[in-house]
C-alpha cells in the first residue's frame, strides 16, 4: 500500500472527453400523443423517462454481448425529439412509447416536448464553467426539398444547423460529415461516416461532448499497476489509480448485493459507480437498474473516510441503433410506412440508418467522454476501501436536474472496443 501522500492543490485533475454522435440516414422522426393531464410535464419528468429510457436501452444492447457497453442517452433522445417534430400518426406514437415520452404528450401542447429538451439543455449549460456541448446538424440532399416550418422549429428549439450536402459524391459528403463531427467532439469522435448510399436524402447527426476534472482529483505517481478481476477465470493488468482516505459520498444496496460511489466533478456533473459484491454475477443487477433505483441512490449517499481505487479506461463504442430500436417498438420509421410529412412532402421518405458512437477516457487527470426499497438501502456500515477491481456500472449526471448524460458498464478496462 502506497504511503506518506501529500495533498497538494496541484495534483493533476482526471479529465474525461466524451464525444458521442447519433447519425440518421434519410430522415429520421419521433413523438405520440399519449395521456392527458391537467399538470403540465416539467424537466424533472424529463430526467426521470429518458433515465428510464436509457436502462431499457441498456438492456438490449446487453442482450447482444458480455462486452464493455458506453452510450448517452441524452444524445439519442435529443436527436429523436428533433426527429419526433417530423413525424405523424402511428409513427410518432410509436416513438415516442419506445422512448418513454409519450407520458409527457399533450394534445393542447403540441411543444411541449421540444420545448422541454430545450429548457433541459439551458438548466445544464447555465453555468458557463461547464464544459458540455451539443449539436445537432441536418445534412439534406440538394434535391430534397425539406418543409421551412420544420426548419424554423428545428432551429428555434434545438439550434439545427441546416448543411447542403450531394451525396452522390460520396467521398466529398463523407469527408463533410466527419469533420463536422471531429469539430463538435474535440477530435474525440474520429471517421464515424465511412461509406454513404448516394440515394441518401437526410442524415441527422446529434453530437455531445463533455470534458470534466475531478473535484478530488487522483496523483499519477500513485497509479500502480494490479489485477482486474473479468470472471473467476479470466484476470488483466490495469492502471489502478489510487486516493488515500479522503470524504467520499457512498451507499450500500443490500437487496441488489452491491455498493454506489459518488466521484464528483467540478460544475455539477458526477460520477455515480456501482459496484457488485465479489462473486456476484454482474448480469443478475441488469433487470434491477431503474431511474427509480437510481434517484434512491442519490437520495441515500452519506460522507464516508474511503481510500479508493479506480481503474484508468478508455473506450470507444459504436451502435447500429436502427437494428436496436425494433426491440423497443420502433420499427415504422424504417419502413415505408414511415409518416414523415411534416419534414418533407417526398413519398417514400424513411430512415434507412440510425449510428451512435461514444468515446470516454478515464484517467488521473479527470475524465473525456468527446433502486430497492428505502429500508434496503443503507448509507452507513461501509468498509473503508472502494476497490473497484470487476465489472462495474457507471453513470455521469448532472446533479441540478438529475439529468442522465452517459451510461456504460466496464467487464474489461484494457478493451478499447469499437
Amino acid at each position: 500500500m502506497l504511503k506518506g501522500w501529500d495533498r497538494i492543490t496541484h495534483q493533476r485533475t482526471m479529465m474525461m472527453k466524451v464525444g458521442l454522435l447519433f447519425l440518421l440516414t434519410h430522415v429520421c422522426t419521433l413523438t405520440p400523443v399519449y395521456q392527458t393531464q391537467e399538470q403540465s410535464p416539467n424537466i424533472t419528468d424529463l430526467t426521470f423517462k429518458n433515465m428510464d429510457f436509457a436502462m431499457n436501452l441498456y438492456r438490449k444492447i446487453a442482450g447482444y454481448h458480455d462486452n464493455n457497453i458506453f452510450f448517452s442517452p441524452l444524445s439519442i433522445s435529443t436527436a429523436f425529439a428533433t426527429l419526433s417534430m417530423a413525424a405523424q400518426g402511428p409513427t410518432r406514437d410509436q416513438i415516442l412509447k419506445g422512448l418513454n415520452l409519450a407520458y409527457l404528450d399533450r394534445d393542447n401542447q403540441p411543444d411541449i416536448i421540444p420545448e422541454l429538451f430545450q429548457h433541459l439543455q439551458g438548466n445544464i449549460t447555465q453555468d458557463e464553467s461547464l464544459k458540455l456541448d451539443q449539436s445537432t446538424a441536418f445534412f439534406v440532399c440538394l434535391k430534397c426539398e425539406v418543409e421551412s416550418d420544420y426548419l424554423d422549429q428545428i432551429k428555434k428549439f434545438f439550434n439545427a444547423d441546416i448543411k447542403n450536402v450531394e451525396f452522390a459524391n460520396t467521398k466529398a459528403s463523407v469527408g463533410m460529415i466527419n469533420d463536422y463531427i471531429m469539430r463538435k467532439t474535440d477530435n474525440k469522435v474520429k471517421e464515424m461516416v465511412s461509406d454513404l448510399d448516394p440515394l441518401t436524402q437526410l442524415i441527422l447527426i446529434n453530437t455531445i461532448f463533455f470534458q470534466g476534472e475531478w473535484q478530488m482529483p487522483f496523483n499519477p505517481n500513485h497509479t500502480e499497476i494490479q489485477r482486474f478481476y473479468i470472471d473467476n477465470y479470466n484476470i488483466v493488468q490495469v492502471p489502478m489509480m489510487f486516493r488515500m482516505e479522503d470524504k467520499f459520498y457512498t451507499m450500500e444496496d443490500f437487496p441488489l448485493n452491491a455498493k454506489v460511489l459518488k466521484l464528483p466533478y467540478r460544475n455539477g456533473v458526477s460520477m455515480l459507480i456501482l459496484l457488485p459484491n465479489k462473486g456476484l454475477d454482474y448480469t443478475t443487477i441488469d433487470d434491477e437498474i431503474t431511474a427509480e433505483r437510481f434517484l434512491r441512490w442519490i437520495k441515500n449517499l452519506k460522507e464516508r473516510k474511503l481510500e479508493v481505487q479506480l481503474p484508468k479506461f478508455k473506450m470507444e463504442q459504436s451502435y447500429a441503433m436502427h437494428k436496436i430500436l425494433p426491440d423497443l417498438g420502433i420499427s415504422r420509421i424504417f419502413h415505408d410506412t414511415a409518416n414523415l410529412t411534416k419534414l418533407s412532402k417526398d413519398p417514400g421518405l424513411k430512415v434507412s440508418e440510425v449510428l451512435h458512437k461514444a468515446v470516454i477516457e478515464v484517467d488521473e487527470r479527470g475524465t473525456t467522454a468527446a433502486a430497492a426499497t428505502d429500508s434496503g438501502i443503507i448509507g452507513y456500515a461501509l468498509p473503508s476501501s472502494f476497490i473497484v477491481n470487476r465489472p462495474f456500472f457507471f453513470f455521469i449526471y448532472h446533479e441540478v436536474t438529475n439529468s442522465l448524460l452517459f451510461m456504460g458498464r466496464v467487464i474489461d478496462p484494457t478493451k478499447n472496443g469499437v
